[in-house]
């Protein structure tokens, strides 16, 4: 390690004189503009010859400067434009009376003493030291007292926690059982680490948490610091890269400098994906800054001796554009995918939320865990806390299953938009829209389940369906995804049937149904008149973690196939709907009618209500 150190002594040195200069030139071009730059000289010479020269008549103008009336400074400008000074003591007005009579042009002025002029001349070199010594540490970052720390921009950001660590432990971690399961080792390392080097084992240098947002990486990296109880650097990837070359990589060095210092210890980086992109991409070139940051982190965690305690935990959820050097054994040896919760595991999420919050015992978590599919740990602390504040506004004592419902709507669908009020033909034609969306939802096997028809006014949307999994699916069947294109086509096919004309309010309903028919064809590989294959591929700028477009491998033919096929799918759904629809109308009628009073239907009611849907298997209805 004396080589690398000596580097960063020798790299402080340098910016140290770089720094000096700097303050030289700066005071030197103040202290010219400040005052000025003369180059009139004074010759000073004897009072007996200034007296001389009074006398032959010699000055042009004479100035006498008197300084308390003890000292008297005379200076002349003599005929052929040389300046000369003399001093006599003490004042007394002869010399006036001598220049009166020789006719010379005079003037007097009383001068300060000699310590108001050496101040006059010392603050203004005293402001330009504070103010650049104030101007060096806002533009460094540097709020310290020490002339080393002046130049921290190259210091690492990572926030150290020692006795103030995170306090969050795996109880304060709701499901997520088989990730717990896979950082025990590491914890038991940290506690331990005599265990593992006595058998010869190496434990993993880093590990890699990949997941949504939301799922929780954050919470179980500061968890695992808690469990082994060992000091806890947090840093996000940004905070690595500057607009000044080098400081990305310099403080990659001081983070780990650092790290050495307090093994065995934790590293978390959050977000990594900021500084560990694909190299080379062709922006850039191979020398930008953020390239320089991660060849270095590279060489630091392939560096450092794999028995000093220090693991590295990175958090990211965009695994496929990290660079390959990033993720081989010896660097991020462990991949752990943090994914949605299940139903299990939204209960246990929510009731850990619930703590401290006045809950009603009407509440039932399990009946909102059900409802809550696709939702990540933050959704639910969200859906609680949106509940929360309902029930503040409606001035309550508990937060009930009514608010609770509620913030649900409000996080899927948006908040309610009172002001916003329908006229009664475009509230009739919502109304049969959502109507058809729920009937035909209810009559053909999705997966999905309505809770809620609801025409009030929520986010973009005039009215809404709140549909949710029955249960946690991770396949679909092609019959299933046909269904669900007809659950979204059943409001633009209501429309068609009951009010005899289609509306703009199926927009995006036709939008999703289109991407679901063409995912089918061109990724699933369900189309029988093109085969098992897959069609296009998606082209990536990997250094900004953006899609271009598409590459296009198939041929015009493939790709008038390709359309033919979407619209067999979509049209084949549309009729499906539009038989389900007119199988049900007396149904559709009865809710219509109570929907343009009640606006909203959920709950026993509307389940009693679309347990006489007709379904499927009710129906003739065409196979895919």
């Amino acid at each position: 390690m004396a080589p690398k150190n000596n580097n960063n002594l020798k790299n402080l040195m340098i910016r140290e004189v770089i720094g000096w200069i700097l303050l030289i030139i700066v005071l030197f071009f103040a202290s010219k503009f400040l005052f000025g730059n003369s180059n009139t000289t004074v010759e000073t010479i004897p009072f007996s010859q200034f007296l001389n020269y009074i006398e032959q008549k010699e000055f042009t103008n004479v100035v006498i400067k008197t300084q308390d009336n003890v000292m008297t400074l005379v200076i002349g400008t003599l005929k052929d434009g040389r300046q000369v000074q003399a001093k006599t003591l003490p004042y007394s007005s002869v010399l006036e009376d001598t220049l009166r009579q020789s006719g010379t042009t005079y003037d007097v002025q009383q001068t300060n003493s000699t310590f108001v002029n050496l101040l006059w001349n010392i603050v203004p070199w005293i402001i330009m030291i504070g103010l650049w010594w104030f101007l060096m540490q806002r533009m460094l970052g540097g709020a310290s007292s020490s002339s080393n720390q002046a130049f921290s921009f190259g210091k690492s950001k990572a926030k150290l926690f020692l006795e103030n660590k995170p306090q969050i432990t795996f109880k304060d971690v709701a499901g997520a059982d088989e990730v717990k399961e896979e950082v025990k080792e590491i914890i038991e390392f940290l506690k331990n680490p005599r265990k593992f080097t006595k058998y010869g084992a190496k434990i993993p240098k880093g590990v890699l948490l990949v997941g949504p947002p939301g799922c929780g990486k954050t919470l179980i990296a500061k968890a695992i610091a808690g469990e082994a109880d060992v000091p806890f650097f947090s840093v996000s990837g940004s905070e690595f890269v500057e607009m000044f070359v080098g400081v990305g990589a310099s403080r990659v060095r001081d983070l780990f400098d650092q790290a050495r210092k307090y093994a065995p210890c934790i590293v978390f980086i959050d977000e990594i994906d900021a500084v560990g992109r694909y190299r080379g991409a062709g922006i850039g070139g191979g020398h930008d800054e953020r390239e320089q940051t991660l060849n270095q982190l590279l060489v630091e965690m392939d560096g450092f001796d794999p028995h000093t305690g220090i693991i590295v935990i990175a958090a990211t959820n965009r695994p496929d554009i990290l660079d390959p050097a990033l993720l081989r054994p010896g660097r991020f040896d462990r991949r752990i995918v943090v994914g949605l919760p299940d139903t299990k595991e939204r209960e246990e999420i929510l009731k850990l939320h619930a703590r401290g919050k006045p809950i009603s015992e009407d509440v039932n978590l399990t009946a909102i865990a059900q409802q809550t599919a696709g939702f990540t740990g933050a959704d639910l602390e969200n859906l609680l806390n949106e509940a929360a504040l309902i029930a503040v506004r409606k001035g309550q004592e508990k937060i009930t299953q009514k608010e609770i419902e509620e913030a649900i709507d409000k996080i899927i669908a948006g908040p309610e938009k009172k002001s916003l009020v329908l006229s009664e033909e475009e509230k009739k034609i919502v109304c049969f829209h959502e109507t058809g969306h729920a009937i035909v939802t209810t009559a053909l096997p999705s997966g999905d389940v309505v809770h809620r028809i609801s025409v009030v006014s929520r986010g973009l949307a005039l009215g809404y369906n709140v549909q949710l999994p029955e249960k946690d699916k991770y396949l679909q069947k092609k019959s299933e995804l046909i269904n669900k294109i007809a659950a979204l086509l059943g409001g633009r096919a209501s429309e068609e049937i009951f009010i005899g004309e289609v509306s703009t309010g199926a927009a995006n309903d036709l939008e999703r149904a289109t991407d679901i028919a063409r995912k089918m064809v061109r990724a699933y590989g369900m189309s029988e008149k093109l085969g098992p294959l897959t069609f296009g591929k998606q082209e990536e700028l990997i250094f900004l973690g953006k899609e271009l477009g598409e590459q296009r491998n198939y041929s015009e033919k493939t790709a008038d196939l390709i359309d033919a096929e979407v619209k067999r799918f979509v049209e084949l759904a549309y009729e499906k709907a539009k038989k389900v629809l007119e199988a049900n109308k007396e149904l559709i009628f009865e809710i219509v009618d109570v929907l343009k009073q009640k606006e909203t239907l959920q709950g026993d009611e509307l389940k009693n209500y679309l347990s006489r849907v007709k379904k499927e298997e009710e129906l003739n209805l065409e196979s895919v």
